[in-house]
């Protein structure tokens, strides 16, 4: 039996809960939010709930995208403020790159400034330089997708090589999802095939190589198949790409597999979205440890 998203954020929810009932003082989370995104308020919504089902303050503000950076600044200001959220996308463009680099790192609760994806990529998971020491932030979601894989006995949940002897195919190579994605399961010891509008990659051990591989010869040699690809016209997986025993993950709003394939997978796991907030969460209370607490 499948173990469903819900039933995984609400295992991680009640350690959290735990924790957090022992500290002197509640944490708080901001949000930050800019236009009416349908989306951005959907998941701006179940942190919320989240939080408030955890005794975390969370406060949403909202500001004009041009009045954006200062409302991070702001934040990363505030002493009472442990956690920040920017609601994605904003400009659409590099400038929300720029906007990820102005959250303090020590407050980024997704992963996503540079100080955390470089740790990531150089496979680095204890932050030393921390006044507390501490396990390493890393983004959201993909951690979202491996928690998920692990509770449903695709991953493994310990040991030097959690993911030895697998091979992935991933349709996403975004900085957000894919690429960090590859790169951890790569370091755990997976084979990863990484797939986007510009071709395959192949990452070993945390690095990318070129290959020529095509998507049918990933298929069939995968044990894992995730994908988040957002649009309609991606081609969708089919039952007869997959080997019976495949587990597959999809992480986008839109479907990426025919029914047929969700059908055929051994296991077929369609969203990770309360898992993913229930890491940020968790990242919340890692990034207090290491630098916020007295």
């Amino acid at each position: 039996m499948i173990a469903t998203p819900d039933v995984v954020a609400a295992r991680y929810r009640a350690e959290i809960r735990n924790e957090i009932d022992a500290h002197d003082r509640p944490l708080k989370v901001v949000g930050l939010l800019s236009g009416d995104y349908a989306p951005s308020r959907t998941y701006a919504a179940y942190t919320r709930k989240a939080c408030e089902d955890l005794g975390i303050e969370y406060e949403l503000r909202e500001a004009a995208r041009l009045d954006l950076e200062h409302a991070i600044r702001d934040a990363n200001a505030d002493p009472d403020v442990n956690g920040l959220m920017v609601y994605y996308p904003i400009f659409g463009n590099e400038q929300d790159r720029y906007l990820k680099e102005v959250v303090d790192y020590r407050k980024d609760i997704e992963g996503l400034h540079s100080f955390w994806i470089n740790m990531l990529y150089s496979n680095e998971r204890i932050d030393l330089d921390a006044p507390q020491p501490n396990k390493a932030v890393v983004p959201c979601t993909p951690l979202a997708i491996l928690k998920m894989l692990e509770a449903n006995g695709a991953y493994g949940s310990s040991g030097h090589e959690p993911a030895a002897n697998r091979t992935v195919t991933i349709f996403n190579r975004s900085e957000v999802v894919g690429r960090p994605l590859a790169v951890m399961m790569s370091n755990d010891g997976a084979t990863v095939y990484s797939f986007d509008e510009f071709g395959p990659l192949l990452y070993r051990g945390g690095q990318a190589e070129e290959t020529d591989i095509s998507r049918e010869q990933a298929l069939a040699s995968s044990n894992v198949v995730i994908t988040g690809v957002p649009s309609k016209s991606f081609p969708k997986i089919e039952a007869h790409e997959l080997n019976a025993n495949t587990v597959c993950l999809n992480f986008a709003t839109v479907k990426n597999f025919t029914a047929e394939a969700e059908q055929q997978a051994q296991t077929f796991i369609p969203r990770v979205g309360p898992v993913t907030i229930a890491m940020c969460m968790r990242n919340t209370l890692r990034l207090y440890h290491a630098y916020q607490k007295k």
